[in-house]
């Protein structure tokens, strides 16, 4: 009797993974995704609907005898999986999380064998789309909190490099404390820059543990933004009352959309929390 064909190919949703090359497609374009979250999908789908505990995964993946930081290394393989998946921890579509448990496969899965029907042809492997999974929410947000940590480093270097500016416009609005301000203004352009480099290169690099450092510092972080929301005042002759005061309230804001964006790129952390 000859043995029960294999199942090779496991379709969901758009995409296709195919379990003996390792690839997985959306509209049979090849998506970029590495090795190790490949086989978390593998599992995850090879018992759709039921609990992958972190210690399965662990032994599958991660040998008893490498020394790795397990998890780290779990949830880079889930971000990067959510990723591609274009999926989320708080409105999961595929990957749902059960915190300190593990995680399970939620959608349907329809499994193929990948034999061809009687004149059927191969179907030709199209070209991969670099867009493919550049869209996904967790890169957006990835993206947008880079563009406001470039953002505050170029105003701390503008104002090591304009300073002599800084005097005469507290001057002109107070009257007083020119001096003050601008100490106030260099020395936490000087501390602000080194903070800001920390999680530009940490979120550039996409290191787990940045987002928890982030929450962990929140509030300093929060208070020396909430001070340099109150720089576009000293340029209120040059913007206006109305433009200037404009610009106050959306820096006022820009914390809170930090810790709003690091919690999309990271929502193990939420996991944790719970």
């Amino acid at each position: 009797m000859d043995a029960a064909p294999v199942k090779r190919f496991a379709k969901f949703g758009p995409y296709e993974a195919d379990l003996r090359t390792g690839e997985l497609r959306k509209h049979g374009i090849r998506l970029r995704l590495q090795e190790q979250p490949f086989q978390v999908l593998a599992m995850l789908l090879a018992t759709p609907g039921d609990l992958v505990s972190r210690e399965q995964l662990q032994n599958r993946l991660w040998a008893g005898d490498t020394f790795v930081d397990f998890d780290h290394g779990l949830n880079t393989a889930i971000n990067k999986l959510r990723e591609v998946l274009s999926d989320s921890s708080a409105t999961p579509k595929y990957i749902e999380t059960l915190p300190r448990r593990g995680y399970r496969f939620i959608a349907s899965v329809e499994f193929t064998t990948g034999a061809l029907k009687p004149g059927e042809k191969p179907e030709e492997t199209r070209a991969a789309e670099p867009s493919a999974a550049a869209t996904s929410p967790r890169a957006t947000a990835r993206a947008l909190l880079l563009l406001l940590q470039a953002m505050y480093l170029i105003f701390y270097l503008i104002t090591l490099i304009r300073h002599e500016f800084i005097y005469p416009s507290v001057q002109g609005l107070f009257g007083r404390g020119g001096e003050i301000v601008t100490w106030v203004a260099i020395v936490s352009a000087v501390a602000g820059m080194a903070v800001r480099l920390f999680f530009f290169s940490g979120i550039a690099l996409d290191q787990p543990r940045i987002g928890h450092i982030f929450l962990r510092v929140f509030i300093p972080l929060m208070l020396l933004d909430e001070l340099w929301a109150m720089s576009p005042l000293l340029l209120w002759r040059e913007l206006g009352t109305g433009l200037s005061l404009a610009a106050v309230a959306a820096l006022a804001w820009t914390p809170f959309a930090q810790r709003t964006l690091v919690r999309m790129i990271y929502p193990e952390l939420e996991a944790k929390a719970a």
